[in-house]
């Protein structure tokens, strides 16, 4: 019987838990096949390794001892999936060359571990007939149909820390401290730490915000004897105004006032208005490192084993998905082209807001 050749890619952002699917999936094949009948292909840096036929057979050993490995040990790049199918300046059409490194590699598949651009360059290559299985990473968790991806949770703590150690300056300083967690697009990551950080004001791209009622909320709690006020913004929080514009006109308005970011805007703001002594904390990628949590390990294991039996039933064109206390999967048809946003209604949002919490609404 011919050897099974399973192709693995990581792409995109990095963040906790990559490693771990790996070896999930890795080590499910090597059970459910045996070490003798399959090869592991590593694909490095992310789709860039599958256009330049960038591959190696991985051992079983190279899978020991990643499980608490942050990063990822096949290396990843971001390759846009705008530009997948646009021929450049080196002459590099890069979906026939994917194809073509498939082909030379004899894969039986590939299994794509990736956000949102990942899913859809990976619906792509299935549409254009490779066998393709996803696997959702991302610490934003807005990748549709799946109620949580790998990566998401730690960066909940480790965003959580963040806002528990600017506490004790905060109240130290008497100080409005603006803390700048990443969520382009959605604001999962900083609902989630704002209110386990104990956070009084969250600010997230799906609630456009009014500043007089950010200064507001700042204002009162002074007014009630509190000396210091942590907000918690997503780097894509936009006020109404903003909410308004289209993405290019919004960036030309923040660049036309040298505005870098908006909690830079938003500290000076609360400043001019109330005295404030305002200062801005942006974690950036120290949210992508690291081990990866428990509970993280425990997903990436389940991802990866789910991968590994949808390779035995040949069902391909899906990505791994958790479905209330199922591992499931849903159609990379489905999936692409869609972004799981933080509903206005959404339990922790009110939750958030019966405990005083203003979302600047």
């Amino acid at each position: 019987m011919a050897k099974r050749r399973i192709g693995i890619l990581t792409s995109g952002g990095d963040c906790p838990g990559l490693n771990a699917t790996i070896r999930g999936a890795a080590k499910a094949c090597y059970s459910m096949f045996g070490e003798d009948n399959v090869e592991i292909v590593g694909i490095s840096n992310g789709f860039h390794g599958l256009i330049h036929n960038n591959c190696r057979i991985m051992k079983p050993e190279d899978f020991s001892g990643i499980l608490t490995q942050g990063g990822t040990i096949l290396g990843t790049k971001r390759t846009p999936y705008k530009m997948m199918q646009v021929i450049e300046a080196d002459n590099i059409d890069k979906v026939a060359e994917m194809k073509a490194t498939y082909k030379q590699q004899k894969l039986d598949c590939i299994l794509t571990l990736g956000g949102n651009g990942t899913h859809k360059t990976a619906n792509l290559l299935s549409e254009e007939g490779l066998n393709i299985i996803g696997l959702p990473k991302t610490i934003d968790n807005d990748i549709w149909g799946t109620d949580v991806t790998f990566g998401f949770h730690t960066a909940v703590d480790i965003a959580t820390e963040v806002v528990d150690r600017i506490h004790t300056t905060a109240t130290s300083h008497r100080r409005i401290m603006v803390i700048e967690i990443m969520g382009n697009k959605a604001g999962w990551l900083t609902l989630y730490s704002g209110i386990a950080g104990g956070a009084d004001i969250i600010l997230i791209p799906e609630i456009p915000y009014d500043i007089d009622k950010v200064i507001d909320a700042c204002e009162k709690r002074a007014q009630s004897g509190k000396t210091f006020s942590i907000i918690a913004v997503a780097e894509g929080a936009m006020d109404i105004a903003e909410a308004a514009m289209k993405k290019k006109e919004r960036a030309k308005k923040r660049a036309e006032a040298g505005e870098t970011t908006v909690t830079n805007r938003i500290a000076k703001q609360i400043e001019a208005a109330t005295g404030f002594e305002s200062r801005t904390v942006v974690p950036g990628h120290i949210l992508r490192g690291g081990s990866p949590s428990a509970y993280d390990r425990v997903l990436a294991t389940k991802f990866g084993a789910r991968a590994a039996m949808l390779i035995k039933q040949e069902k391909y064109g899906y990505t791994v998905a958790k479905i209330g206390s199922k591992i499931s999967e849903n159609k990379l048809s489905d999936v692409t082209m869609k972004t799981k946003f933080v509903p206005e209604n959404d339990e922790l949002v009110i939750t958030g807001k019966s405990i005083g919490v203003s979302f600047g609404d």
